[in-house]
């Protein structure tokens, strides 16, 4: 009957200080990332939902009415009935690529959180 050393080699061949070190930074960058990019489309997502109210109001009112939108940097004419379905369509999109970001996260977080509870890392800052 051998008991563990103090070291936490349990779950993985036991990595090297650099090695946690790496994990560690690696890990905390993408998370930082997923959270910005899923901000970035959140915030996106609203803007779709803002012009999409404006123009619901326009569409009851007067279908045909001219709208401009901006494709590939392009401003292009349409009309509002035309315009409406699409942005339905790019809202849609948008929060489907932020609930897929959003289990990432979550999984990333939960690997981070599990290398910190493996090597009792604490964040220095903690005084």
């Amino acid at each position: 009957m051998s008991t563990s050393s103090k070291t936490p080699q349990n779950k993985a061949p036991g990595m090297s200080q650099q090695e946690v070190q790496q994990t560690y930074t690696r890990l905390q960058n993408d998370l930082q990332t997923l959270a910005s990019k899923i901000g970035e489309l959140e915030q996106e997502a609203e803007e779709h939902g803002l012009v999409l109210s404006t123009l619901d109001e326009a569409l009851a009112e007067e279908p045909d009415r001219k709208c401009f939108r901006l494709v590939g940097g392009v401003l292009v004419e349409r009309t509002v009935k035309d315009v409406v379905p699409a942005l339905k369509t790019n809202k849609e999109g948008i929060l489907k690529v932020i609930s897929n970001l959003a289990e990432q996260y979550k999984s990333k977080d939960e690997e981070f959180e599990t290398l910190k509870r493996d090597y009792k890392i604490r964040p220095a800052s903690a005084a």
